[in-house]
């Protein structure tokens, strides 16, 4: 979008200068086909298949320190989302991710939350919002293992999605839309 308010205004400099018409016409030729490639790669991106992987065994505590094994919820499709109280894409993400699991816990989803946070701020933080999840704890651990369960590049938020078979079958660092989870975890219910 930025190229889209830049453009202008730099053609209307050049205009002013008089710069010859063919390196104008080679500037923009330029600039379209960088535009082109740029598109051309998101989707590329957004296509590209993510290699399934096992997903590793871990315990967490949760905030009133009962211990908790992530093969507690084997067998059902889990929404693993690594997140902090300081993170505001991880907050904006909460709401979707209570509402998703309204509406499909009953069908074998599963939320888990892992805190990359003090316990105090997510005690206070979950003390006015209403998460109806596990969340569990993680503080220094949570980076190891995200990274464990494909986080190459240390982002937060960091989402898995696992499928009943214990296989992670999609890795989202950054936020996670709504429409994105529905659209992987549609055919996984129908199994």
């Amino acid at each position: 979008m930025w190229m889209i308010e830049i453009v202008p205004l730099y053609l209307k400099n050049i205009l002013h200068n008089n710069m010859p018409k063919s390196l104008i016409v080679f500037i923009l030729s330029f600039l379209i086909l960088l535009s082109l490639l740029f598109v051309q790669h998101q989707q590329q991106k957004e296509n590209q298949v993510q290699a399934v992987i096992p997903l590793i065994g871990f315990s967490l505590l949760d905030i009133e320190g009962t211990s908790h094994s992530i093969a507690e919820w084997q067998g059902k499709i889990r929404i693993i989302n690594f997140w902090a109280t300081w993170c505001p894409p991880c907050l904006k993400e909460i709401p979707s991710f209570i509402a998703l699991q309204n509406e499909y816990g009953k069908q074998k989803l599963q939320f888990i939350g892992i805190a990359i946070d003090d316990q105090q701020l997510v005690e206070d933080y979950m003390a006015f919002s209403d998460i109806n999840y596990p969340i569990l704890m993680a503080e220094l651990e949570g980076a190891k293992i995200a990274k464990q369960l494909g986080n190459t590049v240390n982002a937060i938020p960091y989402t898995v999605i696992v499928n009943q078979q214990n296989q992670i079958i999609f890795r989202q660092p950054g936020e996670l839309s709504q429409q994105t989870i529905r659209t992987i975890i549609q055919p996984l219910l129908l199994e």
